[in-house]
């Protein structure tokens, strides 16, 4: 069993491997004091399935939301430079 005291996600912002609170405590801890009523009530509210997922998006920093946004601008472009063919077929454009 992890400690809860230490428990966090891993995830990469900028190809720099980060770690990121993975408990509701230790998320709350890193919010600015004017957003934890905010988040208290979103967490409070959110179905058990998808609280992985709120709570996700309060423990990652603005930086991964901003990677986020440049990848999803430069697929909408066209550019799939670096994305992996999932289904074996070459019919990707700039799949690698």
């Amino acid at each position: 069993m992890s400690d809860i005291a230490t428990a966090a996600w891993t995830t990469y912002i900028d190809g720099e491997l980060v770690q990121i609170p993975a408990t509701i405590e230790g998320i709350r801890a890193t919010l600015d004091e004017s957003d934890r009523a905010v988040f208290d009530t979103e967490i409070g509210r959110t179905p058990a399935q998808d609280l992985h997922q709120a709570l996700a998006r309060w423990a990652l920093p603005a930086e991964a939301e901003a990677e986020d946004d440049a990848a999803v601008a430069r697929l909408k472009a066209g550019d799939f430079t670096g994305c992996v063919v999932q289904d074996g077929q070459d019919h990707h454009t700039g799949a690698a």
